[in-house]
């Protein structure tokens, strides 16, 4: 089971409802296992590695390398470990959990930051500088490649320190920008991403094969996997699509230039033409084997054939999470009531980057991420729409500073959550969701799941159940409200 607090989450609150998003959110990360991917499409026939419609006779390499960061980059890694075998000569992966599965050939596992660096990351990246920096023309780097590796695999330029790395990543993602503008920035001061990784591999004439997950809102569904992707950008084994000019805006636009390290400001600003991220490596080998609509399409595919209506509403949701979730319980409410735009009982399905906006660290009490939060202002909202449940998760597995994958909330949420001295609205405002969910029995928990798809959000919306249901129960906040007014 990829949800391993399955039964916990799916006996209390509207359980009928629970269960149903529970089965298609866990057929789905089964069915977007990057593992389960690699292994269908590679294969090794003696000295012939063949990956999809392309191979490559092993005999001519003088040695084969694996380097791996990224959420899902466990599954990923060992796949190409298992395969290769004693082919591999060396491999290292940076991860950000590792697990007891985690048992390899000859890869070096790491465990980097996220969503911060650390030294662990920072240390693995200097050993990989050190493979590359040895390799040659004969020589075959096969890199593997998820989401959050801007963040694992965290090498900052010359002149630039990696706490100076830390704090620019904190910064961006606390300011309201948009991952774009985060990553324009932090590529731009880093040793590796930003195609920096493929540049020094090419520089030493060495051939490289990447495999990738994008989780870049905008990009288009996954077709055939195994046919090599012209077209790929971003992450430290491909081109980059942000500029310098793209970093300079981000910092003015969200001005953050008096809270982001000096040298990073005076870099960013001052930096010429030579200090741009490469743009093209049209002699390497990319295979893109999941983008984020993917996860929106498995789950409306899984949602029919158990009988269900399912409908994609987006696959480009971004905003403050918490409004988010409060916008999906208006939505459902319309369904249910009025039959608009679809009629219940439906699935509604939606995936994208919402985010947090926090400006004071000051603020924050608790844990939490833009799942927590969305799900809690779902939870909020919910209460006038019977049987509405919701499950919103960071599809890697973890959300946020939190080491669950997001939560799951229904109509009966905030009500419950009440009776146990719960207050939602306070743990919105001090960003603590994970505190609050956790002890409601809220919180989905994953470990990794093999995927990197950013946010998958399951909304289920019964129909309503007969003419003894009425519309009397008030909104949690609502109740809040009037007990303050109250005391006062």
């Amino acid at each position: 089971m990829k949800i391993r607090n399955y039964e916990a989450l799916a006996n209390h609150g509207c359980t009928e409802s629970r269960k149903i998003v529970l089965d298609i959110a866990e057929k789905t990360l089964q069915q977007l296992d990057s593992y389960r991917r690699i292994r269908s499409m590679t294969r090794l026939d003696g000295d012939i590695l063949t990956i999809g419609t392309k191979s490559w006779d092993l005999s001519k390499k003088r040695h084969v390398y694996l380097i791996g960061a990224g959420k899902a980059c466990n599954h990923m890694a060992r796949a190409i470990d298992e395969i290769l075998g004693d082919r591999l000569t060396r491999g290292i992966a940076i991860v950000k959990i590792r697990e007891d599965t985690d048992i390899f050939n000859r890869t070096e596992l790491y465990t980097g930051g996220h969503p911060l660096p650390n030294e662990d990351g920072y240390r693995a990246c200097l050993k990989i500088l050190e493979l590359v920096d040895s390799a040659g023309p004969e020589d075959l780097f096969i890199v593997v490649i998820s989401g959050g590796s801007s963040a694992l695999m965290s090498c900052p330029r010359e002149g630039i320190t990696l706490q100076d790395e830390i704090d620019t990543t904190d910064v961006m993602l606390k300011s309201g920008a948009g991952i774009y503008e985060v990553n324009a920035v932090r590529r731009h001061i880093s040793a590796l991403n930003g195609g920096m990784l493929a540049k020094r591999i090419r520089d030493r004439g060495a051939e490289l094969i990447g495999i990738g997950i994008s989780d870049a809102v905008g990009n288009a569904p996954t077709t055939d996997p195994g046919i090599p992707y012209k077209k790929y950008t971003s992450t430290p084994m491909g081109p980059d699509a942000t500029t310098l000019e793209d970093a300079r805006n981000a910092i003015r636009k969200y001005d953050v230039a008096d809270r982001l390290p000096k040298r990073v400001v005076d870099f960013l600003m001052n930096a010429g033409p030579e200090y741009e991220t490469p743009k093209a490596f049209p002699e390497n080998t990319y295979y893109r084997i999941n983008t984020l609509p993917d996860s929106c399409i498995a789950a409306k595919r899984i949602a029919e054939e158990m009988g269900l209506r399912a409908y994609i509403l987006t696959s480009f949701l971004e905003g403050e999470a918490s409004e988010a979730g409060r916008v999906m319980a208006s939505l459902a409410r319309e369904v249910q009531t009025c039959g608009n735009p679809f009629p219940a009982p439906c699935v509604l399905l939606s995936s994208g980057e919402v985010t947090v906006r926090i400006t004071d660290n000051a603020l924050i009490r608790g844990h939490g991420g833009p799942s927590h939060e969305m799900m809690t202002g779902f939870a909020l909202a919910a209460a006038r729409i019977p049987g509405a449940c919701m499950l919103s998760i960071d599809s890697e597995g973890t959300d946020g500073t939190t080491p669950a994958a997001g939560a799951l909330t229904d109509s009966e949420t905030s009500a419950a959550a009440a009776a146990k001295g719960i207050d939602l609205m306070q743990a919105l405002r001090e960003h603590s969701c994970h505190e609050a969910l956790l002890p409601a029995g809220d919180v989905v928990m994953t470990g990794n799941t093999g995927t990197n798809l950013c946010d998958l959000n399951i909304l289920y919306v019964p129909a309503v159940p007969g003419p003894e249901e009425t519309d009397s129960t008030p909104p949690a906040h609502n109740e809040q409200d009037t007990a303050r007014k109250e005391n006062k």
